[in-house]
Order: structure tokens, then C-alpha cells, then sequence
């Protein structure tokens, strides 16, 4: 078989321009593996590359295949990747310089460097929506140097990014404050947080659970730097955002993640030691990207998306 399924866009656009095609099945290059893709999942960037958002920083080959996350079975080994072998159950944070080959597709071409094993301890599903959205929030705790002790301020927790990103953070010995809307909150207490409400008063909120002022503080939604500067403590308080390029006005940082083998295998050995969990808030098949893409956009979902290509 030479080709297979994709969910591929020949122009940007809205979800209107999404078509299910046939295509070649990618050539693997020496340091790549070929992945039988089983679950691939949803994150805002595929949507905003495919309205055009990314193009003055990304190049782009139409047609392009989206998604950068993947969960399935090693196809075929590259010459120069002695590390896996064919039948390695996998995950991959799978990005590429250019956007072109994605993960919508019965097949993925993934370099070894991106690649960790799939933690048995999750679904195929759940195995797809843990790389980008996890690393996002492992790095950015991490290069924040977040340490055993300290508090941290989660803005928007009850995303796909904050979710995960309270577990690591409790994981890592972190008291963790999560803002999110009232409808979530025991979820999030269970999950070890303390969730504040959004809206009017969200800075007197945190302030009375911190009146020291927190450690850290991780904007995974945009447009809260006015709360965050004023709960963070004043000395050695730190910040990063991954949607608020204003932050590094302010003494912060813009995060944007970074394909690791290393971290992503960090974060399956937490998944397999019960440490994390991958909350979904539904899966679409492949040929229902468009209501996928559509429920991401929406901005409410709680969890990730994951899309089932093949069993």
C-alpha cells in the first residue's frame, strides 16, 4: 500500500477548507521512524496554522496534513535510528520546521529525537493528547525553576495545558492555585489544586489564599498580566505565558514548546507511576476533524481532544 487517509488542507482557511484524501505515505529519512498512527489529538495550533495565524513564522507546503501529536506502533526504522525497533508502542511531540506532514493520517513520519514510549498506563487516546500540551507545561515549570515548597498561580487550569499542567506542578512538590470557572472546581480539587473563580475580584481571591504573594505564576490563556503582577511576590517572583507576548515587557517569559525525547519520557514515567493523568473532554474520528477543531475553538472544552485514527 503506498497511500493512505489524511485529513489534509490545500489553502488556509476556516474548518471548511479540511477534506478527507488519499496521500503517499511519507518517506522515512535516517534518524525517523514510520508510525502506524492510532490516536492523534487536538491543540489550538493546528487550527490558528491553518487560518494563517503561523505563517510569518512557520513555512508552509501545501497540501498540509495537521496535528503534531501521536500515539501508535513503530511501522518501519530509519538507517540511523538504532533506538526503537518495528511493533514500539510510541508518543511524539512531532513538529517540524516546516508544517506539512502532520499526524491526521493513518501513517506519521516522527524523528527519533521527538520520540518516548506510550505509557502503558494510558489509552491510546489519552497516550495522543499528552505530548504538546504536557511538555508546554513541563517546560514551562521547569524553566521557571519551580521548586519543592514553592507556590504557583495556574491560569486557566481547566484547559488541556493547565490540567496537566497542576498535576506536574503538584507532582514536582508545588502548592498550586488554579483559576478556572466554578463548574470545575472539585475537579481540580481533586487533582490536589485550590481553584479560584475568574472575573471581577480574581486578584483579591488569590490574595487571600497567598498573602505573601506566589512563587511563580503560568498563563496558559492570555490576557491576565494585570492579576499576575500584582499576586506575584515582589522578590524572586517569577512568570511565563504561553499566549501573552506582552510578558517580557514585564520581567516574564513567552514559552513556546520544544519537541524532547527526554521530557516527553519524563512525563509517560509520571503517567505509568499514577502521578499523571490525561483528562479528555471527547474524541472525533478522523473524518470529523472539523467538529474536533470547531470544540477547541469554542474555548470551553475540559481536557483534551483526541482523534481516533485506527485501532
Amino acid at each position: 500500500m503506498s497511500t493512505m487517509k489524511a485529513m489534509t488542507y490545500d489553502q488556509y482557511g476556516d474548518n471548511s477548507v479540511l477534506t478527507l484524501t488519499d496521500q503517499p505515505i511519507p518517506k522515512v529519512g535516517p534518524d525517523e521512524v514510520l508510525v502506524k498512527v492510532k490516536s492523534a489529538s487536538v491543540n489550538p495550533v493546528d487550527w490558528k496554522i491553518m487560518m494563517g495565524y503561523l505563517d510569518p513564522i512557520m513555512h508552509a507546503w501545501f497540501p498540509i496534513t495537521p496535528g503534531w501529536d501521536v500515539a501508535g506502533v513503530v511501522e518501519q526504522v530509519g538507517m540511523d535510528a538504532p533506538e526503537f525497533n518495528v511493533g514500539d508502542e510510541v508518543i511524539a511531540y512531532a513538529r517540524r520546521d516546516m508544517v506539512n506532514d502532520g499526524t491526521y493520517a493513518e501513517y506519521a513520519t516522527v524523528p527519533v529525537r521527538a520520540l518516548a514510549r506510550k505509557p502503558a498506563a494510558l489509552s491510546w487516546n489519552e497516550a495522543a493528547a499528552l505530548p504538546l500540551a504536557g511538555l508546554t507545561a513541563y517546560q514551562l515549570l521547569t524553566r521557571l525553576g519551580l521548586q519543592q515548597g514553592e507556590t504557583v498561580l495556574i491560569h486557566n487550569a481547566s484547559g488541556g495545558v493547565g490540567l496537566l499542567g497542576v498535576q506536574i506542578a503538584k507532582h514536582l512538590g508545588a502548592r498550586v492555585i488554579a483559576t478556572a470557572s466554578e463548574k470545575n472546581h472539585d475537579f481540580l480539587r481533586e487533582l490536589g489544586a485550590e481553584p479560584v473563580a475568574y472575573g471581577e475580584g480574581l486578584t483579591d481571591r488569590v490574595k487571600a489564599l497567598a498573602p505573601e504573594g506566589v512563587d511563580l505564576v503560568a498563563d496558559f490563556v492570555g490576557g491576565v498580566l494585570d492579576v499576575t503582577q500584582a499576586v506575584l511576590k515582589a522578590d524572586g517572583g517569577r512568570h511565563a505565558s504561553i499566549a501573552d507576548g506582552g510578558v517580557t515587557d514585564a520581567g516574564g517569559q513567552m514559552i513556546w514548546v520544544r519537541p524532547s525525547d527526554t521530557d516527553l519520557q519524563t512525563l509517560a514515567d509520571m503517567a505509568d507511576a499514577g502521578a499523571l493523568t490525561v483528562p479528555l473532554a471527547a474524541t472525533f474520528e478522523l473524518a470529523d476533524t472539523a467538529k474536533a477543531f470547531e470544540l477547541s475553538q469554542g474555548g470551553h472544552a475540559r481536557g483534551k481532544i483526541a482523534i481516533h485514527v485506527s485501532d
